[in-house]
């Protein structure tokens, strides 16, 4: 048991719950525009999102144990990798492999989809691939690409992409839609990366809280989470999104508390600990409930 959890580590399984969340909330959009689900293609569509999250996680595991990350950074439940390959430093190799053949699926996945609905699939495709292959070398040393990079991967890409091969068009529903875990999902990243600010800065990384300090990027925490709900109410007064779309709401109950204590205690990590918690509650329940309401309308 402890080999096979080694190996499956550095693909962080407890991080992926988060993909399927994202791509349901694409087959609500698909199935309230349209009126039908391709189940086949959804499953598909599924596989290639895990395979994509899978090889970001996993070639990120590896990046950080070569470059010494993974020995020096402050570990949590939230942040600072899985901890496989400190204790496991044979597996290194498994784990780029896992990253490569990850992507790989993901290309291969893509290029069917490509010969199902034509070139429109290629822009998400393409971006896709280079955010898994560039996040951690290059886009993790940009405050603000760093800062909009996973939003793009789960929210733009994820969420257009499952609703397109799902329907061979993008629409105005599912690019609304896909607003809120484009701003939940770069505060998931953002939030996280308050522990590891000392340790990330050392290997050279510039995320946001290291580039402007932990308070300023506890202010644009506290304005993503609000476009993000912002967005949901647009969504449905514009009527791009159902009134059972407003179940998205329902998260404010932890969207506020994490919200405050970002901003009252961005420097004291003990009492910011808490807001971590809720952050992942609230990124995986928002478009949850957002795709149920999708579904029932």
């Amino acid at each position: 048991m402890n080999s096979i959890r080694d190996l499956f580590g550095p693909m962080r399984p407890p991080f992926l719950v988060l993909t399927p969340a994202c791509v349901l909330l694409g087959l609500g959009t698909a199935r309230w525009t349209t009126g039908h689900i391709d189940w086949a293609n959804f499953i598909l569509a599924l596989i290639g999102a895990l395979a994509a999250h899978i090889g970001v996680n996993a070639l990120n595991e590896y990046v950080d144990f070569r470059t010494g990350l993974d020995f020096i950074t402050q570990r949590t439940p939230f942040s600072g990798g899985s901890g496989t390959l400190p204790q496991k430093p044979e597996l290194a190799k498994t784990a780029l492999w896992t990253g490569v053949i990850s992507t790989v699926a993901v290309m291969a996945i893509g290029a069917y989809f490509w010969w199902l609905w034509g070139w429109k699939i290629l822009p998400v495709g393409l971006l896709g691939i280079l955010l898994v292959v560039l996040y951690t070398p290059w886009l993790a040393r940009n405050p603000w690409l760093c800062l909009i990079a996973p939003g793009t991967g789960f929210g733009l890409l994820m969420v257009m992409g499952t609703h397109f091969v799902l329907t061979g068009e993008y629409s105005w529903t599912a690019f609304w839609a896909s607003l809120v875990p484009f701003f939940l999902v770069n505060n998931l990243l953002l939030l996280n990366q308050f522990p590891d600010v000392e340790a990330d800065a050392q290997i050279g990384r510039k995320h946001l809280p290291i580039a402007r300090g932990r308070r300023t990027a506890a202010r644009v925490y506290a304005v993503f989470n609000l476009l993000a709900y912002l967005a949901i109410i647009i969504g449905v007064v514009q009527n791009w999104l159902p009134p059972l779309a407003l179940l998205g709401l329902l998260t404010l109950v932890f969207a506020v508390p994490a919200t405050q204590k970002a901003l009252q205690h961005a420097e004291y990590l003990p009492k910011l600990m808490p807001a971590l918690g809720m952050n992942v509650l609230v990124n995986i329940l928002t478009p949850t409930l957002m795709a149920v309401g999708l579904l029932l309308s």
